[in-house]
């Protein structure tokens, strides 16, 4: 099991090819995909997906009981990580033929842990398509290290580990390498460096590249550490581990639920979810909509207001793990650790959408399932962020739960979490899609 998630997140470098990943499964799997363009003709027991914007995917196995009395069994995760994204005309010329790249941060990431890395590029681009208004994706990921953010040495700068701030303009500038006038000329002409990488990787004319969405990424295989091998590190585990035991219980499932078992990752969390594909968006209620009058054409809208009352999301995002270095900035009784199992998230100010309904539910499959379970609070004294399932709240009337896995650094370009804590995750999703 853990083999397959850190394959995974190797594989998943961006949105994009997380969800490519998710689709591919899907589709080994038997599911069909629904576009939301075409007439829907769902049946019972049926296994469905549909994308939006190629950054979320919504997994569907349809339930044998009756849709509006049974509900649904939803699990969202988003696919989106903390990143930096290359702008458009990226490319700036230095001294000695040295090319920098114009970038500006996605997310709140941690900056210092980009400093001197192997870093890569992944994303989609844009060709012409068959009209204006419907051009060709292409996701792209080079796989090989074409560029570094280089820290200033600290000769420079003796006071750099009194603490540093730190301009996303200036100091993180990633460095793709040096050339030649010559060189510089023709990429210039060509439409820059960045396309001129992406082109010569996929054997296209950097010309054709009509737009990009890129961003860079750690080039470094995911891996496990510890004594015992008890951890894992990778980038992106905020939130891709989450939605990859999401996946794997689904996969589990043997379609014989009652219940109709939603898997809904979204994109675009770390900014706030405020997008088409974000979980602020209509998205899951217009899918979850189309199912009960596909299901029911006679009473579809009576019959998605009954599913949505007999329904229950599991909102899956990582929490904070107790540091052993810093007890302070954590709450005295509430503070998970790594290996004690999934974390029930609370927040007094409604950040999650935990209620003692929704922890009793998910308490109790935690105790079905065989696994430990914990709580984080924050601080009293610290603000807490929000997540998907008090946004998606907004949309939909639901039940449910948030929790997590506990993981170090959160947001981090290496990220630490739970061997154990995956595995018991995964138990307790399958549980609740049974």
């Amino acid at each position: 099991m853990i083999t397959d998630l850190l394959n995974w997140l190797d594989e998943s470098t961006c949105n994009f090819l997380a969800i490519a990943a998710i689709e591919r499964e899907l589709n080994k799997a038997g599911y069909n995909e629904l576009k939301m363009t075409d007439s829907w003709k769902i049946v019972k027991g049926g296994k469905y997906y549909v994308k939006k914007n190629d950054s979320a995917i919504f997994a569907i196995s349809v339930g044998k009981g009756d849709f509006a009395e049974n509900g649904m069994r939803i699990i969202s995760a988003h696919s989106d990580s903390p990143c930096f994204k290359i702008k458009p005309n990226a490319e700036i010329y230095g001294d000695g033929g040295v090319v920098s790249l114009n970038v500006e941060k996605y997310g709140g990431g941690i900056l210092y842990t980009w400093f001197d890395r192997p870093l890569s590029i992944s994303g989609r681009i844009m060709l012409k398509g068959d009209d204006y208004l419907h051009p060709k994706t292409v996701l792209v990921d080079i796989k090989r290290p074409v560029a570094t953010i280089p820290h200033l040495a600290i000769h420079f700068n003796r006071g750099v580990n009194e603490g540093n701030t730190l301009s996303v303009q200036k100091d993180m500038k990633p460095v793709l390498g040096y050339f030649s006038k010559d060189e510089i000329a023709d990429m210039k002409n060509r439409g820059g460096a960045v396309k001129s990488i992406v082109a010569n990787h996929l054997g296209i004319k950097p010309e054709d590249i009509l737009e990009y969405e890129l961003c860079l990424y750690p080039y470094e295989k995911s891996g496990l550490v510890g004594m015992n091998k008890e951890y894992f590190q990778s980038a992106r585990i905020d939130d891709l581990s989450m939605a990859f035991a999401g996946l794997e219980a689904l996969l589990c499932n043997n379609g014989e639920s009652a219940a109709t078992n939603i898997l809904a990752i979204f994109d675009n969390e770390e900014t706030g979810s405020g997008t088409k594909q974000g979980a602020a968006s209509p998205i899951l209620k217009s899918i979850i909509e189309r199912l009960a009058i596909s299901l029911d054409s006679e009473n579809g809208k009576d019959t998605f207001y009954k599913a949505v009352a007999n329904s229950f999301m599991i909102s899956a995002d990582d929490a904070h793990a107790w540091h052993p270095n810093y007890n302070e900035k954590y709450d005295p009784t509430n503070h998970p650790v790594i290996g004690g199992g999934p974390v029930i998230k609370i927040n007094a100010n409604c950040k999650y959408m935990t209620d003692s309904v929704g922890a009793a539910v998910f308490a109790e499959l935690c105790r079905q399932a065989g696994v430990r379970y914990q709580y984080f609070v924050n601080h009293s004294d610290v603000a807490g962020g929000s997540t998907l399932g008090n946004i998606s709240s907004s949309q939909l009337d639901l039940s449910g739960v948030d929790m997590g896995n506990a993981i170090w650094a959160m947001h981090s370009a290496r990220e630490t979490a739970g061997v154990s804590d995956h595995e018991d995750t995964v138990k307790v999703f399958t549980e609740f899609y049974k």
